[in-house]
């Protein structure tokens, strides 16, 4: 009966490190990514953002990826970027609840759309991301007015996943679940 009881208690904590955390990663504009002709105001209409979630931002080297104010955005005011990065893949992590502009900052572009607006909410069970800050610079998250605080939003070059969003699994759970699951096998 014990031993049972063990097995159980090791199935459960197993798992609980195979059910993915609740952080989304969603790659902007899917397929076609970063580019101009995409309607990003309809990408996001049925997606729900929050704290931890990641953009990944797919594009030709010849784009940029902005983050600016909201003024901005609705100018679409190119050379005042909060963070700027040109690699080709851009990756920003939500480390704040609220709205986050992103703009391409080559003459013209944003004005054909290429620019994005999401609302990003609390409440996500993940915790954000605290990756460094790769070829961007230190500046305030997206508001209403400009601020000097620091950034929101850590911008990182990495290779993108294919689909729009996928579950990532926290390493951190997935490590303690293990000791836990093996520390229960020890003690029975």
């Amino acid at each position: 009966m014990a031993s049972s009881s063990v097995g159980m208690v090791c199935l459960l904590l197993v798992s609980w490190m195979v059910v993915p955390s609740l952080a989304k990663v969603y790659t902007v504009g899917d397929t076609p990514g970063w580019t101009t002709g995409v309607d990003y105001s309809t990408w996001t209409k049925d997606k729900t953002f929050k704290v931890g979630d990641s953009l990944v931002f797919n594009y030709p080297t010849s784009h940029t990826v902005d983050e600016v104010s909201s003024s901005d955005y609705g100018t679409c005011t190119v050379g005042n970027a909060i963070t700027t990065d040109n690699s080709g893949a851009t990756t920003v992590a939500l480390k704040t609840a609220g709205t986050h502009y992103f703009i391409c900052g080559v003459v013209g572009h944003c004005a054909n759309g290429m620019k994005l607006s999401v609302k990003v909410e609390s409440g996500s069970s993940a915790a954000p991301s605290k990756s460094p800050l790769s070829s961007s610079s230190s500046s305030p998250a997206s508001t209403d007015k400009p601020s000097t605080s620091t950034p929101s939003t850590t911008t990182t070059t990495t290779k993108a996943p294919d689909s729009s969003s996928s579950w990532s699994l926290s390493p951190f759970m997935a490590v303690v679940t293990t000791c836990l699951a093996l520390l229960v096998l020890v003690i029975s």
